[in-house]
């Protein structure tokens, strides 16, 4: 991944733009990373990757109260609660 300090990646934009269309392209500020520009395409798909894992996260919590393999609240709480 190309990085490139703020400054840098403003005044050379348009090339930035060719840029994430190979890679992602990483911008730091002060030496600190900011931001990761990726492509259109790019983001579609890590989009598409996070809603399939939602989705499978959601349906495996389904499952579970389906089949009773859930714990009461206050339980969980406690649990918690002693982690602190």
């Amino acid at each position: 991944m190309e990085k490139l300090n703020a400054s840098d990646a403003q005044s050379s934009f348009s090339t930035v733009l060719m840029k994430v269309q190979q890679s992602p392209v990483s911008i730091s500020e002060n030496g600190k990373p900011v931001a990761v520009i990726v492509s259109a395409i790019e983001y579609e798909q890590i989009e598409f990757i996070k809603q399939r894992y939602l989705k499978a996260a959601i349906q495996e919590g389904m499952n579970d109260l389906a089949t009773g393999n859930v714990y009461p609240g206050s339980i969980v709480f406690d649990e918690l609660m002693q982690q602190v």
